[in-house]
């Protein structure tokens, strides 16, 4: 069997879902999606999904809290982890009015990613790699996997409604589909280990 590690750039995946009107899919089990998305000959030794908590938005922060929650009972299994960059206001200009306003921005997933892409490779811990973004800031380190270690592979999944024409150029891509997402969901209430009991957040429904 073919070792995989999926790498998960969480907000580029929630935008494609955000933007295909895919609400009902936020409360999605990254763990079980990964699994879905392997070939049957290749076997996941690790998923690693990597976010940042939002701070601009109470009702948000509360249904992020609770997601991120129900990712973190998928430690149970020891092959699932999340990795944090941060989010930050930057401020924007308006071209038409001249205003500033304040725009959020996550920072430091792409360069998450990439440390953990190298250090695996370097490892030796994945035979091929599946990354679930379309950040084109990724193709360098795909680009030194595949140079430095042409017995391994980087494989894209692009979220629904993302492309990136840098990334298919440097190998190979598929899109994941409606039906990966519909069969990749947690159950409508999790228990957690100490009895807590977490509930997908009504609005997702």
């Amino acid at each position: 069997m073919v070792k995989v590690i999926v790498y998960v750039d969480g907000f580029n995946l929630y935008f494609g879902l955000r933007e295909s009107g895919f609400k009902k899919y936020y409360w999605l089990n990254i763990r079980l999606l990964a699994e879905k998305l392997l070939m049957f000959n290749q076997e996941l030794v690790f998923t690693k999904y990597f976010t940042a908590r939002i701070t601009d938005d109470p009702e948000k922060e509360k249904r992020q809290a609770t997601y991120i929650e129900a990712l973190e009972t998928l430690r149970d299994y020891n092959d699932f982890e999340i990795y944090y960059g941060h989010y930050r206001k930057d401020p924007f200009k308006c071209p038409r009015c001249r205003q500033v306003y304040k725009v959020p921005h996550e920072k430091k997933t792409d360069v998450n990613i990439a440390t953990e892409m190298l250090l695996d490779a370097f490892s030796d811990k994945f035979e091929k790699a599946l990354l679930i973004s379309a950040d084109s800031d990724l193709v360098p380190p795909i680009e030194a996997i595949k140079n430095k270690y042409p017995d391994k592979d980087v494989i894209v999944a692009f979220p629904p409604r993302r492309y990136s024409t840098e990334l298919e150029n440097v190998t190979t891509s598929f899109h994941i589909n409606r039906a990966n997402l519909a069969q990749s969901q947690f159950p409508e209430t999790i228990t957690k280990s100490d009895g807590f009991i977490l509930q997908r957040p009504a609005e997702w429904s």
